[in-house]
């Protein structure tokens, strides 16, 4: 297939399945339950953080925290004392145990009451380095805070060699417009041209099988490749493509 072609073709298949339907199977329904900024913000980040896995056992997990946050994600961040974590000790999502989510919490609230919240850190950085420079700091921030070494698994750094799926995922959903009523378009102080593709097991097939991904292993390489590729088929918003080549494995099994 040329180039054209494939632009073409991935064009419509990016504008078939970034619609509303889309969010019935996706955990981006979760921040979709809310209208404030800083509830969608911390839904979409607390559900980013465990999607891995079945999807529906992730939106039943997601959907679990938010009721133990009492369905008030940022009040019950910023207000929260140290005995309210006790309410989440028999969590577990696979390997994100209750001791990982309640690190989570009180490093989300050091991250609004002492950095302004997360777009207001990771959009600092983000001015003055690429993005995914941005998300080595941005987890340093994370972690200023004593914690458990194994609950760092838990955020990627692509300056370590991750693909970084889950927290690009997270920042499509911030970033990119919400024209087609799936991601929000909240953060302005990221452009959608920064982002990178949430590269993960469907998406990384489909573009090898397109051609427009050599690289065998998904990781911080193989998302500078791909993004390369991406941006040449739109220079503003290369990360659409991530419907065309997710949804073509997952729901077309290309």
């Amino acid at each position: 297939m040329e180039f054209d072609e494939l632009k073409e073709f991935l064009d419509l298949k990016a504008d078939y399945y970034q619609s509303k339907e889309f969010i019935k199977a996706d955990p981006i329904q979760i921040p979709h339950r809310f209208s404030k900024k800083e509830d969608i913000e911390i839904a979409g980040f607390l559900s980013a953080t465990i999607a891995w896995g079945n999807r529906n056992s992730i939106i039943k997990s997601a959907n679990k925290i938010m009721g133990l946050m009492e369905e008030s994600p940022h009040d019950f961040v910023v207000s929260h004392q140290p005995k309210d974590l006790e309410r989440f000790n028999d969590f577990v999502h696979r390997t994100f145990n209750a001791d990982d989510l309640k690190y989570f919490m009180q490093a989300l609230q050091n991250i609004y009451k002492v950095h302004g919240g997360i777009e207001n850190l990771l959009g600092k950085l983000a001015s003055k380095m690429p993005l995914q420079t941005s998300l080595h700091h941005f987890k340093k921030s994370f972690f200023e805070l004593p914690h458990q070494a194994r609950t760092q698994k838990h955020l990627a750094d692509p300056l370590k060699g991750s693909a970084a799926k889950r927290i690009n995922m997270f920042l499509r959903w911030m970033v990119r417009s919400n024209t087609t009523g799936v991601d929000f378009g909240l953060w302005k102080s990221i452009q959608p041209r920064q982002l990178s593709c949430p590269l993960d097991v469907h998406t990384g097939n489909v573009a090898r099988k397109l051609g427009i991904l050599k690289r065998k292993q998904n990781d911080a390489k193989a998302v500078s490749k791909l993004n390369q590729t991406l941006l040449l088929m739109d220079s503003e918003d290369p990360v659409k493509y991530d419907f065309a080549l997710f949804g073509l494995g997952a729901f077309e099994k290309f």
